[in-house]
């Protein structure tokens, strides 16, 4: 047992979190690019010198680099220490986007720094940010029907960028040379290592107010109690195995459907065995996943069932994850991967959920709209002389739960990144946003109604360009839980020339020419609906009705309520015997 008081305990706790979360703020207030600045597509954490464990990651971070993060700092201690890269000194910063290496896909890039104490590494800062591009085949680096990495763009190891605070100008060549509008991401980079000086500086604090043994056993105890406490949240499901499935619409290349089978299996020391075997096997196309994201993904699921867990190495102990060898869910080199992170990992989670709201029915959602809505487009503005890479993200329906109605517009299920403002797209950008609203109908029907998800059209105004798509639900809805109807799909619609059409594979494309004045419209999922539709409130149905989330038709037919179409008002008897037949039908 420790020794620390829990007073001070906790002021450690915080202190840590703090660190992490100063860098997070100066990261995205000194970035460049909106993706960054404004929709926080980025983390810091704090990991352990020995073998880069989870200490503590800022609370605005998004989840999904809860374990890459991690992954990649594991990775680049045994490069250093195989000799693979060069040794560190105080004040360098390493750099890595390897997907195969802990990451995600090309656009992440991952910075590492060194935190020394008396000569000795005491612990590593590290941070992460999606830079807009990457080069590759297509503006944005989501390809949608790339077959190998070297499509997606540049793919790097830890190599040391900053060589004791100085940028090495030749590696910075080699990056900026391969990738477009290269001179706006050295704003990305400066302010990616200006975080991570903070963190040093905000660290260094922490630790000469407690000292380095105090803090270190604070780090030990700490990842001792969340270990501990997922045990004890483990134990209030019940022994046995469930089972739950997702699918992804098609891999952008081959048009079929994706199957991840999932069976977790709770055991009698309080684990958890996650296990994936009956899965896809890998795809030609983007939406291979590599095997740091697919443990990330189990990992962000469990904070999405049990969020008051404090954030450590230890919360995953208790995690085992057997290997998906053979399937989609373990990429390996050349494996394409650009919809990992942003698109597989959310059908992960929601795998994760089918199969343990049978076991948790009050802790467990129904199905959030699980895509990041990726819309990349790429051009040149002759208004302003210069080349543009856009990379727009977008929200959906959360699903519903015992409790409440889901969430409407809500961020993806992989983090907390928003969509920039209209207004600051529209300044940056020459593109003009004809529609920005809830996309009504689209949540599940349910006791407990999935949320809407969000309608967007958006017209390029000057100028041609090239538009990219890497969605998901386009073919199958976010699903219902404990009877609960699925989510609407997500809708892509082109509009060039005057002409409309949608793609193919229904949520992926790339590579579609545009020219001034045509559209793109997209409509995002709605989260799937929890219990049975014809037990919601009725008075909910009514307002839901008012407000225009639903029509008069909808409601009678999703939710077994009658409403007279001449006055509007609710025909209680017609409502009545339409529910009765229903609920004999169940």
């Amino acid at each position: 047992m420790s020794t620390i008081d829990p007073i001070t305990l906790t002021v450690i706790q915080s202190g840590l979190q703090q660190v992490c979360d100063e860098m997070d703020m100066t990261f995205s207030r000194a970035a460049f690019s909106p993706i960054i600045a404004e929709a926080d597509d980025r983390s810091d954490g704090i990991y352990s010198a020995e073998d880069g464990s989870l200490i503590a990651q800022g609370i605005k971070g998004l989840p999904v680099f809860v374990g890459t993060m991690q992954a990649s700092t594991r990775t680049l201690i045994e490069f250093i220490r195989d000799g693979r890269c060069l040794p560190p000194e105080e004040d360098d910063i390493y750099a890595v986007n390897d997907p195969y290496l802990g990451g995600t896909h090309l656009m992440d890039v991952r910075f590492a720094t060194p935190f020394y104490r008396n000569g000795e590494i005491f612990c590593w800062l590290s941070n992460i940010g999606h830079w807009p591009d990457i080069g590759g085949a297509v503006p944005g680096g989501f390809s949608a029907s790339a077959t190998s990495v070297e499509q997606e763009g540049l793919r790097f190891p830890p190599i040391k960028l900053f060589k004791r605070g100085v940028l090495d100008r030749e590696l910075f060549s080699i990056i900026s040379s391969n990738i477009r509008v290269a001179e706006q991401r050295i704003g990305d980079i400066r302010a990616q290592a200006a975080a991570l000086r903070v963190g040093k500086e905000q660290f260094t604090a922490l630790l000469d107010r407690y000292g380095d043994d105090t803090v270190a056993a604070a780090i030990a105890e700490l990842r001792r109690r969340s270990a501990a406490q997922m045990r004890a949240s483990i134990r209030t499901i019940a022994p046995g195995t469930y089972h739950g499935k997702a699918f992804i619409d098609s891999d952008g290349v081959v048009n079929e459907p994706l199957t991840i089978a999932l069976s977790v299996t709770k055991t009698g020391d309080d684990r958890l065995v996650f296990d994936f075997a009956g899965s896809s096997p890998p795809c030609r196309g983007p939406m291979n996943c590599v095997l740091a994201t697919t443990h990330s993904s189990v990992y962000l699921a469990m904070r999405h069932i049990f969020p008051e867990i404090p954030l450590s190495a230890g919360a995953f102990e208790p995690l085992e994850i057997v290997s998906p060898a053979g399937t989609f869910l373990d990429a390996q080199y050349p494996r394409p991967v650009s919809g990992c992170a942003a698109e597989v990992s959310q059908r992960i989670a929601e795998a994760v959920f089918s199969a343990l709201v049978q076991a948790l029915p009050e802790r467990v959602t129904a199905a959030p709209a699980g895509s990041s809505g990726n819309f990349a487009l790429g051009g040149s503005d002759p208004l302003l002389g210069r080349d543009y890479v856009m990379y727009h993200i977008s929200g959906g329906g959360y699903g519903g739960n015992a409790r409440e109605d889901g969430l409407t517009n809500g961020c993806s299920t992989i983090g907390i990144s928003k969509s920039a403002p209209v207004e600051i797209t529209e300044q940056v950008f020459p593109v003009f946003f004809r529609e920005y609203a809830i996309h009504e109908g689209s949540g599940g029907a349910g006791r407990n109604r999935g949320g809407f998800g969000l309608s967007y059209e958006v017209e390029l105004l000057r100028g041609d360009a090239q538009a990219s798509f890497v969605m998901d639900h386009g073919a199958f809805g976010p699903q219902g839980a404990l009877g609960g109807a699925d989510g609407a799909v997500g809708t892509i619609t082109v509009t060039r020339g005057g002409k409309t059409y949608r793609p193919e594979h229904l949520s992926k494309e790339q590579d579609i020419a545009l020219t001034a004045g045509d559209r793109v419209r997209v409509e995002t999922p709605g989260g799937g609906g929890y219990g049975l539709a014809h037990e919601r409130d009725v008075e909910a149905v009514l307002k839901d009705v008012f407000l225009g989330y639903y029509s008069l038709q909808q409601a009678e037919s999703l939710f077994g309520v009658v409403i007279d179409t001449t006055s509007g008002k609710l025909d209680r008897e017609a409502t009545e015997k339409l529910r009765r037949r229903r609920s004999k039908g169940a």
